[in-house]
């Protein structure tokens, strides 16, 4: 059995703090035995406003952030998959809000561009534009890790089952889910809709979070959890504080899930993916 990490942070607008905050974690998990630890989106910046991460972008295979997650899967010999950092868009003045997965010899081998943009209006005090700073991006990514065929998603993600059943439809086994899930939202549907997309799927569902007061006056609901296929809870924080979570994968659950009802057996409606490109 392998062992998986989610990592629930209060990330700041300074990119240093954030990655020393990481790194502190991501050590515990190594320490831990864990063969993959997944961080929450936006874990390197949480900027005082929208356009922050924008001063910060690096380019693909480059710059500080980059260069840390490499740095840090190396020296722990653990997979890392790196929430979400800002890399360089086509379009100026955005950026992909990317979520980057590293081996354990601090090689890059997975990128996924956050595909779902929070464009929502929770209440007249409340509300987002991420399209207005993050290019979308449209491959579905999967990637083979120590723990299993690995499927990439961020956060609003969650809402969009086709996404998952698409990652499904690639062989996933287990999905990372770096999030950062807002208080009114997080209260009502986190814990609901990160299960459904493990039982839907039958796969683990590794959903990491951010949490609490952030420096820019955003809250974040916290509540990060590792789901495993037939949707109970394996492991969870109760609050919004930092920490860490462990969870052991198990083949076998899977297999016993998918052999007990054969939803792939029983679909009648296929998904639609003209306008998605696929990446493994």
């Amino acid at each position: 059995m392998k062992k998986m990490a989610a990592v629930q942070m209060c990330s700041s607008a300074d990119v240093d703090e954030n990655l020393q905050q990481a790194s502190k974690w991501i050590a515990e998990a190594a320490e831990n035995k864990a063969s993959l630890v997944v961080l929450p989106e936006m874990f390197a910046i949480m900027g005082m406003n929208a356009n922050d991460k924008i001063l910060i972008r690096e380019a693909r295979g480059e710059g500080k952030i980059q260069s840390f997650l490499a740095r840090m899967a190396r020296e722990h010999r653990i997979w890392i998959v790196g929430g979400t950092i800002p890399l360089i868009s086509k379009q100026e003045n955005k950026v992909m809000a990317a979520s980057l997965v590293y081996d354990d010899h601090g090689k890059l081998v997975a990128h996924y561009d956050k595909m779902h943009l929070f464009d929502v209006v929770l209440s007249s005090e409340e509300q987002y534009r991420e399209s207005d700073t993050i290019t979308a991006g449209n491959k579905i990514v999967t990637v083979d890790s120590p723990v299993g065929k690995l499927g990439l998603a961020v956060c609003y993600d969650v809402r969009f089952p086709e996404l998952f059943r698409c990652l499904s439809d690639e062989g996933v086994e287990v999905i990372a889910l770096p999030s950062a899930f807002t208080v009114p939202t997080g209260k009502a549907h986190w814990e609901i809709l990160v299960r459904a997309r493990a039982i839907e799927n039958f796969c683990y569902v590794i959903a990491a979070a951010q949490g609490g007061n952030h420096v820019n006056g955003r809250k974040t609901w916290g509540h990060s959890m590792i789901v495993a296929p037939w949707g109970n809870v394996l492991a969870v924080l109760d609050d919004d504080k930092p920490g860490i979570i462990y969870a052991e994968m198990q083949n076998e659950k899977i297999n016993e899930a998918r052999q007990s009802i054969p939803v792939k057996q029983h679909r009648r409606i296929l998904t639609d993916r003209r306008n998605l490109d696929h990446e493994n």
